[in-house]
């Protein structure tokens, strides 16, 4: 009878500890989704570790490369779908929120797409009807599967002008209404958003709000705009992120928080006066064997602000997605220089939750 009932209380106790362990998804359950983007690797399933972290803690992903003009469609009669619709197979079976990344980008864009035989920039009305075919193409075959897509991807820069890509170049500021007609053509039901890096800039916050604005005095669909989180330990500030936050929720759209990571080592200069090349290599990379646990106490400390911050307007935010699984998947590492190892992502090259996320899922 003694042991019969420590049996059930040792039982008891395994099934109560259990319980508190919430995938990170569940923690912020009602709130907003919390989302990843996938490698190649995850998206066939050779990285087994990788995909059950996956389908634990996350319940939206992004495509990271698969999707993007040079690997999707990379002549002009050619569409490469094979590893686009396993993404999508996988997000259907896991019951996830799937977003396509991304129509129109400036980099990663197939070497034929803008230019001419003489390689010239094609006429505006060649480059208006070959981003109309790409992006109908493209939102037609995933109709109803893919729920959201990022129609323009990093058209604005810090000072608020144009970028100067090809499809600026061709179209000027035209090319992203147009993108967006072409996308609600293609899939009436599915979101669309505009995406960029560096959102807490005024000068390109400015121009994204009166962007928002004028799409929408056009009829045109918009549902939300990606605040890229790519941060690191000096910047943003939450202040200046939240700043901006507020003024894009201002024009009536969603808030996404995309490709979350923040790098934990020093940032790059690399316009520095070198004098001892070694020892400026050595700077560049210092933490190549783990991150010291004071430095891992401040990055910790300064995700748990910016979680916090986005827990503050999760009225606003639909999506928080981080851009990657693990520190070891991150392109962070070997960026900007070759060699670094870096630690910016939710989970670390164990697959272990950082400490952040304890004070959410415990």
């Amino acid at each position: 009878m003694r042991n019969t009932l420590i049996i059930a209380a040792a039982l008891l106790v395994a099934s109560c500890g259990a319980a508190e362990e919430k995938g990170v998804k569940d923690a912020f359950e009602g709130k907003f989704y919390i989302g990843a983007a996938l490698n190649a690797s995850e998206i066939v399933g050779a990285d087994t570790a990788g995909v059950e972290i996956l389908k634990k803690h996350f319940n939206s992903i992004v495509a990271e490369n698969c999707m993007k003009c040079e690997e999707i469609h990379p002549q002009e009669d050619v569409y490469n779908f094979t590893l686009a619709d396993k993404f999508v197979e996988f997000g259907e079976e896991n019951d996830m929120f799937i977003i396509g990344h991304c129509l129109v980008w400036h980099s990663q864009l197939a070497k034929w797409f803008a230019y001419d035989a003489e390689g010239n920039y094609v006429t505006p009305e060649v480059l208006k009807q070959r981003m109309k075919d790409h992006i109908t193409t493209i939102v037609t075959r995933y109709k109803g599967r893919v729920q959201g897509w990022d129609v323009v991807n990093e058209a604005i820069v810090e000072d608020g002008s144009y970028r100067k890509s090809p499809f600026y170049e061709i179209l000027g500021e035209e090319f992203i209404p147009w993108a967006f007609e072409c996308a609600h053509a293609a899939d009436p039901d599915a979101e669309l958003y505009l995406n960029d890096y560096g959102m807490n800039v005024p000068g390109r916050r400015d121009a994204y709000v009166k962007l928002i604005n004028d799409l929408k005095a056009r009829g045109l669909r918009i549902d939300a705009i990606g605040m890229q989180g790519h941060m690191g330990m000096d910047y943003p500030t939450v202040e200046e992120f939240e700043t901006s936050l507020l003024a894009y929720a201002g024009t009536g759209v969603n808030v996404m928080i995309t490709e979350w990571d923040m790098s934990a080592l020093p940032t790059v200069n690399m316009g520095a006066n070198i004098s001892d090349i070694e020892e400026f290599k050595a700077s560049l990379n210092p933490y190549p064997d783990g991150l010291p646990e004071e430095v891992a106490a401040v990055w910790n400390e300064r995700m748990k602000a910016f979680m916090d911050l986005f827990l503050k307007h999760a009225d606003k935010i639909t999506r928080v997605t981080a851009w990657g699984i693990s520190d070891d998947d991150s392109w962070k590492n070997g960026w900007p220089v070759r060699g670094r190892t870096d630690y910016p992502l939710l989970f670390d090259r164990n697959l272990e939750p950082k400490p952040f996320l304890d004070e959410y899922t415990k």
